[in-house]
């Protein structure tokens, strides 16, 4: 299985977050110290607050925050939301996708399977067990 880049930011931004819950961060606080887009970030900022996941306010010393103590945020179901839009397969969308064996494909109930399985043993791990502390750039 492969992960959008979109999950990979989201899950970099989540688990600094979880090292330090208390703080507001800014999308230009994680695009400095990630290296990526601000524009980018801000997208996952905006998809992470809808969700209920992250908690945001503007202005001096805005920034997010986790809207839910770090362990009772689970990996799977983090990447359940972050993939919402992505599925594994095209016949696994929303609108089936364009698939000529529609009906007759016995492989899609064994991605389904698998994918429950991996996202299942992804929720045996919490955010609180994967953050990840300020990483202090050497100059």
């Amino acid at each position: 299985m492969r992960l959008t880049s979109f999950t990979d930011f989201g899950l970099r931004m989540l688990m600094r977050m979880a090292a330090t819950p208390q703080v507001a961060l800014s999308t230009a606080d994680f695009a400095n110290e990630f290296g990526l887009s601000r524009n980018h970030l801000a997208k996952i900022v905006q998809h992470l607050s809808r969700a209920g996941l992250i908690e945001t306010r503007r202005g001096g010393g805005g920034g997010a925050t986790l809207a839910h103590p770090p362990q009772e945020i689970f990996l799977g179901d983090l990447i359940r939301l972050l993939e919402r839009n992505h599925p594994l397969v095209e016949c696994f969308g929303a609108d089936g996708g364009d698939c000529s064996l529609d009906g007759r494909c016995r492989l899609k109930a064994r991605f389904c399977a698998a994918e429950a399985a991996f996202l299942d043993e992804l929720n045996t791990t919490t955010l609180a067990d994967i953050a990840l502390p300020f990483l202090q750039k050497r100059t």
